[in-house]
């Protein structure tokens, strides 16, 4: 599980390291730790570059299309992943809702609800 090292804007995750340059099954992974930093808005008004929530799930979506349509000819594909990228849709879709109403609101992007 993802381990947060701050107020909810940097995350570490448990990852693996493949020492060789293709990996073989029974091949020994040495794990390690990857560091992803979320967009930041401080109430100063100072942001600091990262990630959005968008973003991630947009990757999300893109890498189990990837396994059910491509990934060994598609032979991974199975019902959970599709379930899966129907609710990151659907997810994605209401933060984009979210992003409008706000834009027209005109409190995109303050420090402001």
């Amino acid at each position: 599980m993802p381990k947060c090292l701050d107020d909810c804007h940097t995350y570490e995750l448990d990852t693996v390291l493949n020492e060789g340059k293709g990996w073989k099954p029974g091949e020994y992974l040495t794990p390690f730790r990857a560091v992803m930093h979320f967009y930041e808005m401080r109430p100063d008004g100072t942001k600091i570059d990262g990630v959005t929530n968008e973003e991630v799930i947009g990757v999300l979506i893109h890498r189990l299309n990837f396994l059910n349509e491509k990934w060994m000819e598609g032979k991974f594909r199975c019902r959970e992943n599709s379930l899966a990228i129907t609710k990151l849709e659907e997810a994605l879709m209401w933060l984009e809702r979210r992003t409008a109403n706000r834009e027209k609101r005109g409190v995109e992007g303050k420090m402001e609800p």
